[in-house]
């Protein structure tokens, strides 16, 4: 099979929020959690390090995320913030949370914070045969920037293993984001102007158009989407959270990638968790989604997969053909269907990550 990437996952919040335990499989989470508030919140899981091994599953952009409190939605939330000092205290919880993790279970996660570590992880993979299993390699992605209360803190945040930042989830200091539009602010400005300095990948993924179409021209270091899905392909969506071909088309002039998601809702205009089945999105749609990056990009160097799975829903909300992260090699054959080669679908699943991996982390 072919090795995954995939670029976006919130772990450090659904392990502090839920006690989820990624060393077991999402059939074990599942069996734990029946009829539990977490299901009727999140959904079943659809991660774990078992099923990490079954799909091949070699690095996942591991994020750093809480929610502003404007947005909370439980009383029981906990992974919420009021203002900047707070959010600071969560990202650097779950910062210290992944680094908890693969220190106590280095068989299972490692953390990739340079080209050697990468290389470790990698090479585990492809050459050795381990029936153990292989570690997971985990990039630090933070999702929404207001727990950097000055860019004079990057230096600490880059020493601590983030490699990746994303401004916005809903709006912030810094720019628009999804459900709250709006361009860079000056903040916004002199937040990238110095996380080139320490040459962060920038994630687009969350930022209102305005913003970002502004960061693709001012931006000097490597820019991604890590997860969103083709705007041009999802008409009279209603929303600023998918990508315009002129995002994707900018992502791709600049040798980035786009990571696509299997999430029903961002595949099927007007599907509805309450209303409406599973089986009404295939994974064929989400192949699609791919087929349109490709396309616009003229090869398959610019797709990729950002599954964004336990991200706010789970097993009820994505196409029927997944199961767990493992069937994400089910995209193969479908992309085979549609001319693309063995090299196209592994550039795809994994590749194209770490292609831009290797050229963007330090030795």
């Amino acid at each position: 099979m072919t090795l995954i990437v995939d670029a976006h996952a919130d772990l450090a919040y659904n392990m502090l929020r839920y006690g989820r335990d990624y060393t077991r499989s999402a059939a074990e989470t599942r069996k734990l959690e029946i009829g539990s508030a977490t299901v009727q919140e999140n959904g079943d899981s659809l991660l774990g390090w078992p099923d990490y091994q079954r799909g091949q599953v070699a690095l996942v952009f591991s994020t750093l995320f809480a929610c502003p409190i404007r947005f909370k939605t439980t009383d029981n939330e906990k992974q919420v913030y009021k203002n900047f000092d707070e959010a600071h205290k969560l990202y650097r919880e779950q910062l210290l949370t992944y680094h908890r993790m693969t220190d106590s279970t280095p068989d299972k996660f490692r953390m990739i914070a340079s080209n050697s570590d990468l290389k470790l992880v990698l090479d585990h993979w492809q050459q050795d045969p381990s029936p153990s299993g292989h570690p997971v390699g985990m990039v630090v992605l933070m999702e929404g920037a207001d727990g950097i209360r000055n860019p004079s803190e990057l230096e600490e945040w880059h020493e601590l293993g983030v490699r990746l930042i994303g401004p916005a989830w809903v709006g912030t200091r810094y720019c628009g984001g999804w459900r709250e539009p709006g361009p860079l602010t000056d903040d916004g400005r002199k937040l990238l102007s110095a996380m080139a300095e320490y040459n962060f990948t920038l994630d687009l993924s969350h930022m209102d158009e305005q913003a970002a179409i502004e960061a693709l021209d001012i931006y000097r270091g490597p820019v991604v989407g890590t997860h969103a899905n083709c705007l041009s392909l999802m008409p009279n969506s209603n929303t600023n959270r998918h990508f315009s071909d002129r995002i994707i088309e900018g992502v791709i002039e600049r040798d980035g990638v786009v990571g696509v998601v299997p999430f029903n809702t961002y595949l099927k205009v007007g599907w509805d968790y309450n209303k409406s089945r599973r089986e009404e999105v295939p994974l064929g749609m989400l192949a699609d989604h791919i087929d349109h990056i490709c396309q616009l990009a003229g090869d398959s160097l610019h797709a990729g997969i950002g599954s964004d799975f336990d991200g706010g829903f789970g097993l009820q909300h994505v196409p029927p053909e997944i199961d767990t992260i493992a069937d994400m090699q089910k995209l193969i054959p479908l992309l085979q269907l549609r001319g693309y080669t063995d090299e196209d679908t592994a550039n795809i699943l994994g590749d194209n990550w770490i292609t831009r991996l290797k050229r963007d982390l330090l030795s």
